[in-house]
């Protein structure tokens, strides 16, 4: 290995760049998702009609997906920030939906008896109990997306996939390892950090329940 010692400034700006496509689509698609999620929970027509939609584009491929955007936002971090999003929504809208659907009736009869407002219900009871599965899509959203990002290289977006690329153009194996190690790494760790996370907040919100 020896290209990679000399390059570790490259290989860091890669993955800061990779980090941004990431959360930020991510960000934006779980902000999109929790307003579309608690609206609606409770109407199945309304939800199995989103959740239809958001699969067919899960099934774009995604350098397809990607040109799509690109006559209107040209080349660079916007159309793929804009697809990744996209993919994140089926994930996070299923996934949340899932968690205010498990919550018990009972338990918001309770709430509504002592007193709280929808607003106050959604805040102080609903979400938290909701929460184990709002962080379970945000780690599956995120692991999937880390992996669909190496493709934005493409459509010069950055990333670790420019140097996966890189690589591959120049047939220089070590700069495909590196490229696809860091990225496998990057999915790894993220979704072992959130999946710990997830399961203290299941027993939190069991207790919580209980």
């Amino acid at each position: 290995m020896k290209w990679v010692p000399k390059h570790i400034d490259t290989l860091l700006q890669a993955l800061v760049e990779h980090l941004y496509l990431v959360f930020s689509s991510v960000g934006i698609a779980l902000v999109i998702s929790l307003v579309v999620a608690i609206a609606t929970a409770r109407h199945h027509k309304t939800y199995n009609t989103i959740v239809i939609v958001a699969g067919m584009l899960f099934a774009i491929p995604s350098l397809a997906l990607f040109a799509l955007f690109i006559p209107l936002m040209g080349i660079g971090a916007a159309p793929a920030i804009t697809g990744l999003t996209l993919y994140s929504l089926m994930i996070l809208i299923r996934n949340i939906s899932l968690g205010f659907q498990s919550i018990p009736s009972d338990v918001l009869d309770a709430a509504k008896g002592m007193g709280y407002g929808t607003v106050r219900r959604i805040w102080e009871v609903e979400l938290p109990l909701a929460l184990p599965f709002i962080v379970g899509g945000v780690r599956i959203a995120m692991v999937t997306v880390i992996g669909i990002a190496t493709v934005a290289a493409y459509i010069n977006a950055g990333g670790l996939g420019m140097i996966i690329f890189q690589g591959i153009d120049q047939r220089f194996p070590e700069k495909i390892i590196a490229g696809g190690l860091m990225t496998a790494a990057l999915a790894l760790s993220t979704d072992y950090l959130l999946s710990s996370f997830e399961t203290y907040l299941r027993r939190r919100s069991g207790r919580i329940a209980a």
